[in-house]
């Protein structure tokens, strides 16, 4: 290898082409050592981008961006994409503030062709391209990168069924690296796996064809012959014929992770003019002992120390470490003990077990622990078919993520007013982006009936709220955000009743009502405006859905009212509190929340003071609402 770093001189993703096979070799050492030194430092997903770097390189390689298209699904699984097509030095701000996404960005770079967060969207979307490119006759390959588990989302087989009939001319590479956040359940994983079992098959079958083509005179109608018995037969005996039944032609699988080899087949590839499936096998965490070993842990990781392994505090740009257990671990163990008392108690996951805090459940209760993989839709609709039956689901899935599936709440719990519990973490601002950000959804869940809504101020106003919606026996929503779950001091939850919000700081010139975590923020800022003759109220809605009315006229009737939470202003708490009043009394409300816009990634602390959610900010605006100087 060259001493020469190879990526101080690389400008576009067109200089790729021009390296030799030792260079490629150079680069993935180099790509990977980069990956490791930024995220490190400021967080990332890290497993799933160690395990695509001779992936990405062979596809820059074979592939001319100029004319062809690229498109991520998932979009975690593109960070060497970045650092390879012109953002090396942004990549060094890795989900800082105004810094680099953590997913894939068309305002970012004009090689983000297509916006990737969630799973599910690269080969629908691809097709799209493909069908405008057919039309236009613009020329071009458009290839759909698909791992972690993404084509088992309902619309990657929607996608999947529909190629044939948009296009001849798709490429399918299929990133399979046995996971997607944790390791990839269902029987379309397994029949990947089969597939990978029957690689042995296919290299004898290609050596012998070889030799029955040499045959003189007959060898070639022989060999088709024989090809027509194959065909008729091997779906009996072989796995990898559900992509040529659907009209895709299959070509692997191929290690992931043998540049010259994945080099030579994707430069044939790109002659080839019609629907193919590259099956291309990679591991997660590829050359970081600490990410091979523990790949779930390490896919979305915080700061680390490099040598150990081990989480380490962030620098100061990236933010302050949450103090105390989060909100996702007090549901584990919250759930850990339910499930202990009422054994027709069962949890879902939509391949989020370890993120939403479910691992001890797994552990404890396997058996009552249901992982569909990235598919929400189906998710609700079984938990939905398991409330019908008689037992409790509980269905933990990021607050970004449930909205995909609104629809199913809609038709199949709410409409027939069934007990699921779904408990939606990451409920609020988060440093991965706007793709997550879980500021959206209360204006959904607000228009459907037969729904409570309920947001806690710490893990143990967490459980109290857990036990009350299995209790209530219908459709109820907790939400809470990523961080802290521990005790907000001067805090003690009182007996929980339903509807009912809770007082706990009385003064005569304005409330503040601040749903769920930002009662800390409240509290604080309640003392600041004391400071200026300015005695304010502090209220924990607790409910969001149903709002306690009768505390909100009684108290809109005596004082101004400000509402503040980690949602977007409109449609949230807010707004629900002007719907619910009469129109003089609405006037006199202050509405402090995310502005109806896209917010961007970065540390929470950047966010907030970008967008004025801070104890000063809102100090001073409270003041200014009540015509008070600051």
């Amino acid at each position: 290898m060259s001493d020469t770093p190879l990526l101080d001189h690389l400008n576009t993703p067109g200089d790729i082409r021009l390296l030799s096979e030792p260079q490629l070799q150079q680069l993935a050492a180099e790509v990977r050592h980069e990956l490791l030194e930024v995220i490190s430092k400021t967080g990332g997903h890290l497993a799933s981008n160690l395990g695509v770097v001779e992936l990405t390189i062979a596809l820059l390689s074979a592939f001319d961006l100029e004319s062809d298209r690229i498109l991520w699904d998932v979009g975690h699984q593109a960070y060497v994409y970045k650092l390879l097509t012109g953002r090396r030095q942004l990549f060094k701000t890795l989900r800082q503030d105004d810094g680099c996404g953590g997913f894939l960005h068309r305002s970012e770079s004009v090689y983000d062709v297509f916006g990737a967060g969630h799973a599910g969207t690269a080969i629908s979307a691809g097709l799209g391209f493909a069908a405008a490119r057919d039309r236009q006759r613009s020329g071009g390959r458009v290839v759909a990168v698909v791992g972690d588990g993404a084509l088992c989302c309902g619309s990657s087989l929607e996608g999947l069924n529909n190629i044939i009939e948009t296009t001849n001319d798709f490429v399918l590479i299929l990133n399979d690296n046995k996971m997607s956040i944790a390791p990839n359940v269902g029987a379309l994983s397994r029949y990947l796996n089969r597939i990978i079992s029957g690689e042995r098959y296919n290299r004898l079958k290609e050596r012998l064809s070889r030799l029955v083509r040499r045959i003189p005179r007959i060898g070639a109608r022989l060999h088709q012959s024989i090809h027509s018995v194959e065909e008729a037969a091997k779906g009996l005996i072989v796995p990898g014929t559900i992509f040529e039944e659907l009209g895709l032609r299959y070509i692997g699988p191929l290690d992931g992770h043998d540049i010259p080899g994945l080099v030579r087949t994707l430069q044939a590839v790109r002659k080839l003019k019609q629907p193919l499936v590259i099956h291309v096998l990679t591991e997660k965490g590829r050359g970081y002992p600490h990410a091979e070993q523990f790949p779930e842990a390490f896919h979305g990781t915080s700061c680390f120390d490099l040598e150990t392994g081990k989480a380490e505090p962030p620098s100061p740009t990236t933010g302050a470490v949450p103090a105390g257990p989060s909100f996702s671990t007090g549901l584990g163990e919250a759930l850990c003990r339910l499930m202990a008392e009422d054994q027709s108690v069962v949890a879902v996951t939509a391949g989020m077990c370890q993120g939403t805090g479910l691992a001890e459940v797994r552990r404890r209760y396997p058996d009552r622990l249901f992982d569909v993989g990235i598919a929400e839709e189906h998710a609700v609709l079984m938990a939905a078919g398991m409330a019908a039956s008689g037992l409790k689901p509980v269905v933990p899935i990021y607050a970004t993520f449930m909205q995909r599936a609104m629809d199913y709440v809609f038709h199949d719990v709410c409409l027939q007013n069934l007990p699921v519990i779904f408990c939606l973490d990451r409920a609020g601002v988060v440093d991965d982006g706007p793709t997550h950000h879980g500021i959206h959804d209360l204006g959904f869940w607000r228009c459907l009936p037969n729904l409570a809504v309920l947001q806690p101020a710490d893990a143990r106003e967490q459980e109290q709220m857990l036990h009350l919606l299995l209790e209530q026996g219908g459709p109820g929503i907790l939400r809470y955000p990523k961080g802290s779950a521990a005790p907000i001091p001067g805090y003690e939850a009182g007996p929980l009743v339903w509807g009912k919000a809770q007082v706990l700081r009385q003064g005569p010139d304005v409330s503040i009502w601040a749903l769920g975590r930002e009662l800390a923020l409240a509290r604080e800022v309640a003392e600041d405006l004391a400071g200026h003759g300015v005695e304010a109220t502090v209220v924990n809605p607790r409910f969001a859905i149903p709002l306690d009315r009768d505390l909100l006229l009684e108290q809109a009737a005596r004082m101004p009212l400000v509402f503040l939470e980690n949602h977007c202003a409109e449609g949230g708490l807010g707004s629900l509190a002007m719907d619910a009043l009469p129109g003089d009394m609405a006037v006199r409300i202050l509405k402090r929340g995310w502005p109806n816009q896209i917010i961007p990634w970065g540390t929470e602390a950047g966010i907030r003071r970008k967008f004025g959610l801070t104890r000063e900010q809102l100090k001073t605006d409270i003041l200014t609402f009540l015509n008070k100087k600051g």
